[in-house]
């Protein structure tokens, strides 16, 4: 495909430009903070979206295996899965790669050098990467619905013991 030759040539400017477009989705200190800082114990949740999108990218122009993509999908969403967004904000970072593309193909898309089919072919290739996306968050999100009910079990569990604890001496005193 034509369309992805020319977007390969390109990665480090989709990589920069899809980093900078997740990093929007913060609000403006945490942009500054995301893309200012390159350290990844200065800027952990910075370094593992950036190191995490180039991975995505390599995979999505290589094999596109829904299996490969997954661990590196969950790099990012699962750092997103905890933060307080919606999961279509979550996810709204998947369907930029569109925009994105079109932008870096804007001249062969003026010279008529890109076919629609090619652009189709490409936007459902983002499409089933937002929806094996959807997946990874919402295991991500599972996973921490599980965490915290087994958490608040454990405090119930603690508080009826000590309960019993309490009542014990106070039973025997008849």
């Amino acid at each position: 495909m034509a369309i992805e030759q020319h977007l390969v040539q390109n990665k480090k400017r989709l990589v920069s430009q899809w980093f900078d477009m997740l990093a929007m989705s913060y609000p403006l200190e945490t942009v500054r903070l995301l893309k200012k800082e390159t350290n990844q114990f200065a800027n952990p949740v910075g370094h593992t979206f950036l190191v995490a999108i180039e991975e995505i990218l390599d995979e999505f122009f290589g094999q596109n295996s829904a299996e490969a993509m997954a661990p590196m999908l969950d790099k990012v969403l699962r750092i997103r899965a905890v933060q307080d967004f919606s999961p279509s904000s979550s996810l709204a970072f998947i369907f930029g790669l569109k925009t994105i593309a079109r932008e870096v193909l804007e001249q062969d898309l003026a010279a008529g050098a890109v076919s629609r089919e090619e652009l189709s072919g490409f936007d459902r290739k983002v499409d089933v990467l937002a929806l094996c996306a959807f997946d990874v968050y919402m295991r991500c999100r599972e996973n921490l619905f599980e965490v915290r009910l087994t958490e608040v079990k454990n405090r119930t569990h603690r508080l009826l013991k000590r309960a019993e604890i309490i009542a014990e001496p106070g039973a025997g005193s008849e």
